[in-house]
């Protein structure tokens, strides 16, 4: 085994460990038991609209990352493609704090219920894959793989763009009464 080859196994491993811890912690968060006394001892309540904030935010700056790929401007890329990745990191942070000081999820009370559902499903499926995927990606352009990069790119990119567009519609349905 090549160099190279030890070191993207070795940095593949660490991705999937950190995917999977964080997305236990996310579902333990949401999911599992506070403390007696946790929940409203903090007020989270702007949360919401900041997580949307950031995940529109996040599809903007991926958008822009392409259109600078695209342009050849790969400096800019890197440094858009960078940003996104820290509103979707940032996110993360605020959402498990919006979970951890406020208990379960917020119940969907509108009339497209199916609809909500199914926007609902396919975005924690996605986010779920998209953290490994996008982590992976980064190392592989930081470390100027392109032709690893870009064909992990061309799939992480509409994916990524699917959960930052579907995490403000929900935001839409839940809080602001879109449909």
């Amino acid at each position: 085994m090549s160099e190279l080859e030890e070191r993207n196994a070795f940095w593949q491993r660490i991705i999937l460990i950190v995917s999977v811890i964080l997305t236990g912690a996310v579902a333990f968060l949401i999911l599992g038991p506070r403390p007696a006394g946790l929940e409203g001892s903090l007020d989270v309540s702007g949360l919401p609209l900041v997580n949307a904030s950031l995940n529109a935010t996040a599809g903007v700056l991926l958008l822009v990352g392409l259109f600078l790929v695209r342009a050849k401007r790969i400096q800019a890329h890197k440094r858009a493609m960078l940003s996104a990745f820290a509103c979707s990191a940032a996110f993360l942070v605020s959402y498990v704090i919006y979970h951890w000081f406020k208990s379960g999820p917020r119940h969907y009370e509108g009339e497209a219920t199916t609809l909500y559902f199914i926007i609902l499903i396919s975005h924690i499926v996605l986010a779920t894959i998209i953290l490994p995927m996008a982590l992976l990606t980064l190392y592989r352009g930081w470390t100027r793989q392109i032709d690893s990069h870009r064909p992990l790119a061309r799939i992480t990119l509409p994916l990524w763009l699917y959960v930052s567009a579907t995490g403000v519609i929900i935001y839409g349905m839940l809080y602001e009464g879109i449909w």
